[in-house]
């Protein structure tokens, strides 16, 4: 009896080992590196991941994130390899910050695919770019979005806005002079007289939440602007303590921000769970569109407005769906001049534009 039990023991201790070798040995072809936030950060990391996830469940494809020790690009490049050493195929990397690293490590990794989100490879502000074959960057038209933005703002009844962007780099300066042009599309369909429309215009010098930037919020709010466009990264969550104590609006950026905060009446999207589902898609059927900026539009599924949670009290689906397929069919032409600047250009007869600062 007891050799029988040795010889019982001894298998099961075989079938422990193997099973933790192949545990150990479990390759995830595609893999995701978070920037600073997390995976359920309700921004680019969960946007970008759910996309991911969707194919991979999807496709019964192995899949996971790494999280970076730290916020620098030596601890992205280290977490870029932690996903290569597990067998990563293709690795999703969401944000800006990214930049540097993939700009390095698609050099380095000749063999593995990126999928760079909302920004090109390069070293730095001022540095060129370089996109190597093994790489996409996935960018998205944020002029349509943020006009998307701007004329519903204008068809639900609103008069007096607001626009404050984070830094005006290039993504920032399209949602807002896209916003000012949707308002002004808005103001001639409706019929209405030059100056009933007003937007100030400004940058808060920031992505991160400030209390200048809720001090200048509130001040526009007590002046009478109803509600202001937020395209700040987290310092649209000072616009939204402003606007909750002042009773006024706000639109929210990038992801639906419903949620954050009950002040928010719509969001201008990008598509991140659409558009990474369609390049690893792509990849998986040898159609990685490597060494290209890849911008997603309307026309891709890639900007929009959340209707089903938006609080509109007049502007309708049936509305957005008029004017979104006109942006889709290529019939409504935005600027997308860069620059701090960018919005004196417009061609405005319409509109009071209030640049401030």
């Amino acid at each position: 009896m007891k050799k029988y039990l040795a010889i019982a023991l001894a298998l099961v201790m075989i079938f422990t080992v193997v099973a933790c070798g192949r545990e150990e040995a479990e390759r995830f072809r595609l893999a995701l590196v978070t920037d600073y936030g997390t995976i359920d950060d309700g921004s680019f990391n969960q946007g970008s991941w759910e996309g991911l996830v969707a194919y991979a469940e999807a496709h019964d494809i192995s899949h996971r994130y790494y999280q970076p020790a730290e916020v620098s690009d030596a601890a992205y490049v280290e977490a870029i390899e932690l996903a290569i050493e597990g067998g990563a195929e293709l690795i999703v990397t969401p944000g800006f910050l990214f930049a540097a690293a993939v700009y390095e490590a698609q050099t380095l990794f000749p063999d593995i695919k990126f999928v760079l989100i909302d920004a090109q490879p390069n070293l730095g502000p001022g540095t060129d770019s370089f996109i190597a074959s093994n790489t996409v960057a996935v960018l998205y038209a944020e002029e349509q979005s943020g006009f998307l933005a701007g004329y519903a703002a204008v068809m639900d009844g609103h008069r007096e806005l607001g626009f404050i962007g984070g830094i005006p780099v290039p993504a920032v300066v399209f949602f807002g002079t896209g916003f000012v042009e949707g308002a002004e599309l808005a103001a001639s369909e409706l019929g209405l007289d030059a100056g009933e429309i007003s937007i100030r215009y400004a940058y808060a010098g920031t992505f991160s939440p400030s209390p200048d930037v809720q001090a200048m919020a509130a001040s526009w709010y007590n002046d009478g602007v109803e509600v202001i466009f937020a395209a700040a990264g987290g310092a649209g969550f000072s616009v939204m303590a402003a606007a909750e104590a002042a009773g006024g609006l706000v639109i929210g950026v990038d992801i639906d921000q419903s949620g954050a905060n009950p002040t928010v009446i719509t969001s201008a999207l990008k598509g991140l769970q659409a558009s990474v589902y369609s390049v690893i898609e792509d990849f998986m059927n040898d159609r990685f569109p490597g060494g290209q900026a890849k911008i997603f539009n309307a026309a891709l599924d890639g900007v929009g407005l959340p209707m089903n949670t938006s609080r509109f009290s007049n502007f309708t689906q049936a509305q957005y769906d008029v004017i979104f397929a006109r942006l889709a069919a290529g019939q409504i032409r935005l600027s997308t001049v860069t620059g701090a600047e960018a919005h004196l250009g417009l061609n405005l007869s319409l509109v009071d534009l209030i640049p401030i600062g």
